[in-house]
């Protein structure tokens, strides 16, 4: 983890936060999505903010030879977030019963964002991966969401122990999101995000355009 900024470090909820009131878009009929979240998020997960859809529309056009962006998880309500760090947490503790809390913490940070901080609670995140023109998904090193321990590491969007061919998709993936100015969660390859705390720190912006949103028909386009 050397050099790596987790969503664990206190520069990140640092950021100050100025929310701008984006409502939350469905990326559905902009985006190829996949429904393998639909049975945690009931839906939820198809949103976005509108600034970070408009992005990915961007990158897709960036995309070389007809491949597509796979599109998984954007929002995910702040009791989902919960739920899921806490799982994972707890994981952790049992494997490490002599750890402290605050190393747990960090450890699980790797994989799920403390949810007072977390990306895809403010609609800023998406998580992601490449089809090709026929919507078939491509290899990327390891599947989507497999955590450090599982994968051995190869979730890390640097890692050396995957194929060439999942190396140069994570590059294709990467270049184009970037370009279209997102930034990517190093410990996982598929995670993106535009207008949160850890964007804003990683790109030197003054503060974040996103915060929390609780999922109701008032934060959710029709």
């Amino acid at each position: 983890m050397s050099g790596i900024i987790l969503m664990s470090d206190a520069r990140v909820a640092a950021v100050p936060m100025e929310e701008c009131g984006e409502r939350l878009a469905d990326v559905r009929g902009s985006l190829l999505v996949d429904d393998r979240k639909h049975k945690d998020s009931h839906g939820a997960e198809v949103h976005l903010r509108h600034g970070v859809l408009d992005r990915l529309l961007r990158a897709q056009t960036l995309l070389p030879g007809g491949l597509r962006l796979l599109f998984v998880e954007g929002y995910r309500p702040p009791a989902l977030q919960r739920s899921y760090f806490e799982k994972y947490a707890d994981a952790l503790r049992a494997g490490h019963p002599d750890w402290s809390a605050d190393r747990i913490r960090t450890a699980a940070s790797r994989y799920v964002s403390p949810p007072e901080i977390a990306p895809h609670s403010a609609g800023a995140a998406v998580d992601l991966t490449l089809a090709d023109p026929d919507g078939r998904e491509l290899d990327l090193g390891t599947p989507m969401n497999a955590n450090p321990e599982e994968s051995d590491g190869a979730c890390y969007t640097a890692a050396a122990h995957i194929s060439d061919a999942a190396r140069a998709n994570r590059a294709v993936l990467g270049e184009a999101l970037s370009a279209a100015g997102l930034v990517n969660y190093p410990t996982e390859w598929w995670h993106w995000s535009y207008g949160d705390r850890y964007w804003a720190l990683m790109t030197g912006a003054p503060a974040a355009l996103y915060g929390p949103r609780e999922n109701s028909s008032t934060s959710l386009t029709a």
